[in-house]
């Protein structure tokens, strides 16, 4: 049965548990969120075996599970249910979102609650790379849902300035954007997996074209003369996706020089990470990465590994890296850069542990998750203290123009 006696709602368009850093991201805000409220409902994405209801301490978790394959019709059904929710919860003082699948169910509503607009991507921006079919009306569409709940929520918060001033120049009010960034946890030190290679470098996350896996892959073959490296790929899940990166470590001649791992728990992986050689971030320039933004935590985890972190250089990873002092930036799309990078660190173990340090030490002293979380305490303190928004539609309300 559905708790109606909830302060605080958190909603996210993505399946919750996962590995995927959406999850991991969404787990600490949505804490931090419920800890304020002595606790709330958080709807997120089901599926596979993950229970539709689920009640955890002060906590109750409710899963969106319909089977629409199309993505938009799934993304508005979504929508309708989680309408469904607010509706049906009276006594919500603030609504937290993270998408605007989830925003625009919640600022239609009567505004009787306060409102936070997490802006981690823009599917405006993300969505040609992963439907290259959608056609232009569709995205236009989809910008306006985007623009409309930056118009309507009380406060946006984004991890990264190139996000934050990515949105400024779409004429969002400057002085509802904070800026906070994600976190890592320092690394307990833990012995090497013992079915790990003596000697390897490391990816892992998802596989979206913009990752930059196919430069990985092509810069990796150019090491061919270290004969004992190995690659190691940790998916954040086993998935057909992949398979056009087998094909192509096939094509490339270092299929049997990669080593692959699926949806490892965050205890199996920070051993993993702790133990390469390298980890990997080649991100490609295109604009999800440096127009939109992003904050990889791969690379914020690996830093907090005390691994050497070799990425490319955007300007959201220039937020974290600073070139040849805490990481070594290389330019996007270029396999031989990438691999000459690569060979220096390998060449010159002494240099990648300084780097590794360099990094564990920047993540301790800017971008632990307790900052983070702190921050978005902050914020929300300062957001209540303002009185819950006045009771209007989101038919009244200004667009934000383009």
């Amino acid at each position: 049965m559905f708790d109606r006696s909830h302060r605080a709602l958190y909603a996210a368009f993505d399946r919750f548990p996962s590995r995927k850093g959406a999850a991991i991201h969404i787990d600490r805000f949505a804490r931090t969120l419920f800890d304020h409220f002595g606790g709330g409902a958080l709807c997120v994405l089901g599926g596979e075996t993950l229970p539709l209801h689920q009640v955890e301490d002060n906590i109750e978790i409710l899963r969106f599970a319909l089977d629409v394959p199309n993505f938009l019709q799934r993304a508005l059904a979504y929508g309708r249910w989680l309408g469904s929710i607010v509706d049906r919860c009276a006594t919500l003082e603030l609504c937290h979102f993270r998408d605007p699948w989830s925003g625009v169910p919640i600022i239609a509503r009567p505004r009787r609650f306060a409102t936070v607009y997490e802006v981690n991507a823009l599917p405006s921006i993300e969505l040609p790379s992963l439907f290259p079919a959608l056609g232009p009306r569709t995205l236009e569409k989809v910008r306006k849902m985007e623009l409309d709940c930056c118009a309507a929520a009380d406060l946006i918060i984004t991890p990264s300035h190139t996000t934050a001033s990515m949105l400024a120049s779409l004429n969002v009010d400057r002085a509802k954007i904070e800026v906070i960034p994600n976190g890592a946890d320092l690394d307990v030190p833990a012995p090497k997996p013992i079915d790990a290679p003596e000697s390897y470098i490391l990816y892992f996350g998802a596989a979206q074209s913009w990752q930059g896996i196919d430069v990985l892959l092509r810069a990796f073959a150019r090491l061919a003369d270290f004969e004992t490296l190995r690659l190691v790929i940790c998916a954040s899940r086993e998935s057909k996706v992949w398979r056009p990166y087998e094909r192509l470590a096939a094509k490339l001649g270092v299929a049997e020089r990669i080593v692959w791992k699926y949806a490892l728990t965050e205890p199996e992986l920070g051993p993993w990470r702790q133990h390469a050689l390298i980890s990997l971030a080649p991100l490609t320039d295109s604009p999800r990465n440096v127009v939109q933004g992003c904050a990889p935590l791969k690379i914020l985890e690996s830093m907090a590994s005390g691994c050497a972190v070799v990425a490319s250089n955007v300007p959201p990873v220039r937020e974290l890296i600073r070139d040849r002092e805490n990481g070594w930036l290389v330019h996007p799309g270029r396999p031989a850069e990438l691999a000459r990078a690569m060979r220096i660190l390998l060449e010159q173990p002494r240099l990648a542990r300084q780097l590794g340090d360099n990094a564990r030490r920047t993540i301790a002293e800017n971008f632990t998750w307790d900052r983070s979380t702190a921050a978005l305490r902050a914020a929300y303190e300062r957001l209540m203290s303002k009185g819950v928004t006045a009771n209007e539609r989101i038919e009244g309300l200004p667009v934000a123009r383009r």
